[in-house]
C-alpha cells in the first residue's frame, strides 16, 4: 500500500523548494515571451531564455506552469501536495516525450537536450516534494508514526 508521509517535519522546506522552482519557471516564461513575441507560436528559431531554449507556446505555457506552482506552494493544505505530484509527473512525462523527439519536425515546444534536463530534474524534485508535503490532522501523523514502529514492523526490519 502506498503511504505518504503526513506532517513531514521538513515540509516547509519542500514548500520552498517547489515554490523556488514555480518562480524559475514563471520568469523564464516571462522572458521566453518578451524574447519571441511577434514570432511564430510553434516556431523552432534559436530563441533562448535563461539557458533553455523556447518558442512563444512553450514560453506562455510556461508562465502558466510556474504560477500554478506558486499558488500550490502558497497554500497549507493538500493542494500543493497534489499540484507537486502531478507537475512532477508532467514535467517527467514532457521531458521523455520532448526528448524522443528533438531532432524531428515534432518538436513543437523547440527542447533542446539542455531543456529536456531541466524537465527531468524539475520533475524529480517536484515529485519528491509532492510526496513529503501532505498535511493532516495530528491524529493521522500519530497513527502514521505508530503503524511505523509497531513492534511486528520491528520484527521484519532486524531479518
Amino acid at each position: 500500500m502506498p503511504h505518504f508521509p503526513v506532517n513531514h517535519p521538513a515540509r516547509p522546506i519542500y514548500r520552498v523548494l517547489s515554490g523556488l522552482i514555480g518562480l524559475y519557471i514563471l520568469i523564464f516564461g516571462v522572458w521566453g515571451t518578451a524574447l519571441t513575441v511577434g514570432g511564430p507560436l510553434f516556431g523552432r528559431n534559436g530563441d533562448w531564455a535563461l539557458g533553455l531554449r523556447t518558442n512563444l507556446a512553450f514560453s506562455l505555457v510556461s508562465i502558466a506552469f510556474g504560477i500554478v506552482l506558486i499558488v500550490g506552494a502558497s497554500r497549507r493544505g493538500n493542494l500543493g501536495h497534489y499540484m507537486n505530484l502531478t507537475a512532477g509527473a508532467v514535467f517527467l512525462i514532457t521531458g521523455t516525450l520532448m526528448m524522443s523527439v528533438l531532432q524531428t519536425p515534432a518538436n513543437f515546444l523547440n527542447f533542446s537536450m539542455s531543456t529536456v534536463v531541466v524537465s527531468m530534474i524539475f520533475g524529480l524534485i517536484l515529485l519528491g516534494t509532492g510526496l513529503y508535503d501532505k498535511v493532516g490532522p495530528p491524529e493521522h501523523a500519530e497513527a502514521e508514526r505508530n503503524r511505523r514502529y509497531h513492534p511486528v514492523a520491528e520484527i521484519h526490519r532486524r531479518h
